[in-house]
């Protein structure tokens, strides 16, 4: 079997002002027709940037060195005009991305994208267009696709907006696939299914396929081989029996050693792939409820029902009073919902997209209302009608860059809440925060600077900082490791396991990652259409599930196989 594709000494550089960033630095490999390579390493490690420079989508400052090579079939890519790159994507060479609204236009109909796709390569009419763009949507196993083709993307579920995607991605039969990270932060079903569907149509069409992921045990289930990569090299390469088995770079070794499945439920994970972030200081933390006694229903929700409506502009109320309109549709997110979490316990909440798992953490945590029933923390209410009167409760978001202010420094963000709250005085807000950010393993020499300038891994530290600051008795944790490094990933969950241990937290942790929820949580409920249909310990859940749905979710995990 020939070689598709050939790369040989390939160097993406970003020439700025502070020098030059050597993003991918001399990296060689090969790809034969119909073979799939999964590409992985760390946030960082110049993946990414390997598949933009295959497709020509490098921006300036960056730029391909000469001397590198990437040849098609044997035609050089390196060096082609811009008008011959065009007429190779989406045609020889097409690209999935992580977020699919990338490559969706929000305002456009799928049958509209799909046709702009076929008229960037071929002639076609209307009349074809709609049946190639039914026959796209069939090939995915999106139901019903004469009448989807008519929709707008924000009609579809994530998962079916990423099946689209791939649509488009295999309408003119390319020769080769670059997928960047196309499940990451989907449900764990829906990844299943993803990954079904991709590679049953890469072995019908011959279609050769790289697959980017910092996921090793997704990359396992569908790769045939395996390049690791780290600080713009390679540093290992070889079948996937091979390298997973028998890893022989210490940073691959690192990679595996970091996955929970690695360890037993409740042991410190290895988190040694990326450098060290630092060790918790035991000794600055403090809090009320160190030493304090044990309750079984310390944390209770009772009859908890949330219902999201739409509020009718003046036309529609009008219309609905002259019963020519009907009242807009309501969304029941939670229905009946009764949990109780003990003081100093971890409880996993877990379920798919749209199974009300959020909307219950955030019930919880004090941030929105629900429509009926009520949550109380240590006998005392979280809220007082529409206003939260405990700050008992903190929360910490799936995406740290979204729920820090861009334009306030780490210190400014961390001293906010107990200075307006008399935890400490505006004199004493600077120790105050030195003490938290030690307890988070996080430099308080860096606190003047701002969310932009760290890392995933280092910036979920400061959300987790800035709610201990406040010093509750229980967090919220809604996917709070959801996109991150599996060894960042390991570094969070560790962090999260020793405060549990010193501080005594009571912690709900939300997730559709079952594997950090078995190796975390003590136990676990699972969340379906709004309503909590199973309950038990990990062990229960994990092994004797009662409920063909957890069943379904349990079987969908990716996992590493022996």
């Amino acid at each position: 079997m020939t070689d598709l594709l050939e790369v040989r000494d390939l160097r993406t550089w970003f020439h700025t002002d502070r020098g030059i960033v050597k993003s991918v630095d001399g990296i060689s490999f090969s790809l034969k027709r119909g073979e799939i390579m999964g590409l992985v390493g760390e946030s960082g490690s110049g993946k990414s940037i390997t598949g933009f420079s295959l497709i020509g989508l490098i921006d300036r400052p960056g730029r391909i060195e000469d001397g590198s090579s990437i040849r098609l079939e044997g035609r050089e890519l390196v060096g082609l005009p811009d008008r011959d790159l065009r007429g190779i994507r989406g045609k020889d060479i097409s690209m999935v991305f992580q977020d699919p609204m990338m490559t969706l236009n929000p305002v456009v109909r799928i049958i509209d994208q799909i046709g702009m796709a076929i008229r960037a390569h071929e002639q076609a009419s209307d009349a074809q267009i709609r049946r190639r763009a039914v026959e796209a949507l069939a090939r995915v196993r999106i139901t019903d696709p004469e009448r989807k083709v008519d929709q707008y993307p924000h009609e579809f579920s994530g998962g079916m907006r990423q099946r689209v995607a791939i649509a488009i991605a295999l309408l003119h039969r390319p020769r080769l696939v670059i997928a960047d990270e196309p499940t990451t932060a989907l449900d764990v079903s829906v990844q299943a299914e993803i990954l079904k569907v991709v590679k049953a149509l890469v072995s019908e069409m011959g279609t050769s396929l790289i697959w980017i992921s910092h996921d090793l045990a997704t990359v396992s289930s569908i790769a045939d081989k395996i390049t690791v990569m780290r600080r713009g090299q390679i540093v290992e390469a070889g079948p996937v029996r091979a390298v997973l088995d028998r890893p022989q770079h210490p940073y691959t070794q690192a990679l595996l050693d970091a996955l929970p499945s690695r360890s037993q439920p409740g042991e410190l994970l290895a988190s040694g792939a990326t450098e060290a972030a630092g060790k918790l200081d035991p000794s600055t933390l403090g809090g009320s409820a160190v030493g304090a006694p044990a309750d079984s229903g310390f944390v209770t929700a009772q009859g908890i029902d949330k219902t999201f409506a739409r509020r009718a502009g003046s036309l529609r109320q009008l219309g609905v009073r002259l019963g020519l309109a009907s009242e807009p549709a309501q969304v029941h997110a939670v229905k009946q919902a009764a949990l109780t979490i003990a003081r100093g316990e971890i409880l996993g909440l877990v379920g798919e997209s749209g199974s009300g798992k959020s909307t219950l953490g955030r019930i919880l945590c004090g941030i929105i209302p629900p429509t009926a029933g009520t949550v109380t923390i240590g006998g005392e209410q979280v809220m007082d009608g529409l206003r939260k009167r405990s700050t008992k409760v903190q929360m910490i978001f799936q995406d740290p860059f979204a729920s820090l202010d861009p334009r306030r420094s780490i210190f400014q963000t961390v001293a906010e809440g107990p200075v307006a709250h008399g935890l400490c005085t505006r004199a004493g807000a600077r120790a105050y925060v030195d003490r938290w950010l030690r307890a988070v393993a996080f430099d308080p020499a860096l606190a003047n600077r701002y969310p932009h300038q760290f890392s995933g891994g280092q910036r979920q530290r400061i959300a987790i900082a800035r709610a201990l600051a406040m010093q509750p008795e229980v967090l919220i944790c809604d996917e709070p490791v959801a996109s991150l490094d599996v060894s960042i990933q390991a570094q969070v969950i560790n962090l999260l396991m020793e405060l549990r241990r010193h501080l005594n937290l009571t912690l709900l942790f939300i997730s559709h990652d079952l594997s950090v929820v078995h190796h975390l949580c003590d136990r676990v409920v699972v969340m379906r259409h709004g309503e909590i249909i199973e309950a038990g310990t990990a062990t229960q859940i994990f092994h004797t599930p009662k409920q063909p749905y957890t069943r379904m979710l349990l079987d969908a995990i990716p996992r590493l196989q022996p």
